[in-house]
C-alpha cells in the first residue's frame, strides 16, 4: 500500500492532526532540494540543475555525496509511475558513463566556484581522485501510489539502486512544515550500481607529479628546504610511501595544516635516515653530519618499516613556511607520498611556483 505521512500537534493531553496541503507549487520542491539537499537525510553538494541530457529530457537534479558518488533526483511531478520510473531508469544509464571530466564540466556550469573549493565547502575536503564510482536513483514526489512503491521495490529486489522519497506539506497556525519519508531506509542492504568504465572516472595521472606531507614527529621544513630532501617514516604506511618516490619524480611538498611550501626533483631513492646522503656544495655528504634543527630516527635496529626514510631532492623552488600557498579544494592527504592526480591542485601550484609543464 502507498506510503502515508502523518503529523500529530499535542495540546494538552489531545493530539490534534495538522493539515496535509497542496505545496503552493511543485517547482517549490525542486528549489527546496536545491538549496538544501540534506533535506534528503545526508550531505549532498548539487552539481546540476535541469541538467541536459542527451536524450531530450532534462534531469532535475544532479548531487554527488563525500565519497563523489553521484544521486540523481528526479521529481514525479505528473507523470505516472512507468513514466518516472523509466524517466529516473534512463538517466540512471546515462549517468553511469560520466567521467571525471563529464561530471566537473557539469558542476562548472551550475555552481559559481571550482568545483573543487564546493566540494570542500559542503564535505570539509578535496574530492576523492574517483568520481562516479557508485550511482544512486531517486524519485521525488509530494505522494507516493502503491504502482510506484510496486515497481521501485521490484527494481531493488534485482540490485537496482533506486528508491522514492516523499514529502509532506503541512500547515498548522499559520506555520509551515516539510515532512520526509523514505520508501526504504537508507541502510537497506540493496547493491550500488556498478557504473561501468571506472578507469574513466578516475582523475588520469600524468606520470610524474607526486604529492608530499612533509610533517610529523620532529621534522623541521627548513632543514628539508636547506639539505635538499623529504623524508618520512615512523610506520609502515609512511615508510613505504617514500620508497615508493622513483628518481625523477617532481614533488610538490604540503606542510600540514595545509600550505604547499616547495617543487623539486628526486634524486635518489630513500635510504635510510642513518646513511642517507644529500647534495652539498655539488657533493653528496651524510645528512646525519650537517647541523639540523630536527631530531630524525637514526636507530639501526629499528625495523625499516618504522625507520626514518630520506629522499634526497633538488629544489626547482622551495619557499619558507610563512610563504606557504593553499586555496580551498586543494588535495591533501595523510599519505607521506602519493601519485598527485588532482588538475585543480597541479593548475594553481604550477601558476604560483610559475612552473611551465616541460620543468
Amino acid at each position: 500500500m502507498p506510503v502515508e505521512m502523518r503529523m500529530w500537534r499535542i495540546d494538552g493531553n489531545e493530539p490534534k492532526p495538522l493539515t496535509t496541503s497542496v505545496l503552493p507549487a511543485e517547482k517549490d520542491l525542486h528549489e527546496f532540494l536545491k538549496r538544501d539537499p540534506s533535506l534528503l537525510g545526508e550531505r549532498l553538494l548539487v552539481i546540476g540543475s535541469e541538467v541536459i541530457t542527451p536524450y531530450g529530457p532534462r534531469l532535475d537534479l544532479l548531487a554527488i555525496d563525500a565519497d563523489g558518488n553521484l544521486n540523481l533526483l528526479e521529481l514525479k511531478r505528473d507523470k505516472t509511475p512507468r513514466e518516472v520510473v523509466a524517466q529516473v531508469l534512463d538517466y540512471g544509464s546515462w549517468a553511469s558513463t560520466l567521467s571525471r571530466d563529464d561530471i566537473i564540466d557539469i558542476a562548472t556550469k551550475h555552481l559559481d566556484q571550482p568545483f573543487e573549493a564546493a566540494f570542500e565547502d559542503v564535505f570539509g575536503s578535496a574530492p576523492p581522485d574517483e568520481l562516479n564510482g557508485d550511482l544512486s536513483l531517486t524519485i521525488v514526489a509530494a505522494e507516493l501510489d502503491a504502482s510506484s512503491e510496486r515497481i521501485v521495490n521490484y527494481l531493488r529486489d534485482f540490485g537496482v539502486p533506486v528508491n522514492a522519497v516523499f514529502f509532506s506539506y503541512l500547515e498548522d497556525d499559520g506555520r509551515r512544515y516539510l515532512a520526509r519519508s523514505w520508501l526504504t531506509a537508507s541502510d537497506d542492504e540493496t547493491p550500488t550500481a556498478a557504473t561501468g568504465n571506472k578507469k574513466s572516472k578516475r582523475a588520469a595521472w600524468n606520470g610524474k607529479d607526486w604529492y608530499i606531507s612533509f610533517s610529523g614527529g620532529e621534522r623541521v621544513w627548513d632543514d628539508a628546504r636547506q639539505f635538499g630532501f623529504v623524508s618520512g617514516g615512523g610506520g609502515k604506511m609512511w615508510s613505504q610511501d617514500m620508497r615508493a618516490l622513483p628518481t625523477g619524480a617532481r614533488i610538490w611538498v604540503n606542510v600540514p595544516p595545509m600550505r604547499y611550501v616547495a617543487v623539486g626533483r628526486v634524486l635518489a631513492p630513500a635510504t635510510r635516515f642513518e646513511v642517507a646522503e644529500v647534495r652539498v656544495d655539488d657533493a653528496w655528504a651524510p645528512l646525519a653530519t650537517q647541523n639540523l634543527e630536527g631530531v630524525y630516527s637514526s636507530d639501526p635496529t629499528r625495523d625499516d618499516d618504522f625507520a626514518e626514510w630520506v629522499v634526497p631532492v633538488e629544489w626547482i623552488d622551495a619557499r619558507p613556511l610563512e610563504a606557504g600557498f593553499w586555496e580551498k579544494g586543494m588535495f591533501a592527504s595523510q599519505h607521506s607520498a602519493c601519485k598527485l592526480r588532482q588538475e585543480f591542485t597541479l593548475g594553481r601550484l604550477a601558476d604560483h611556483f610559475n612552473i611551465d609543464d616541460g620543468e
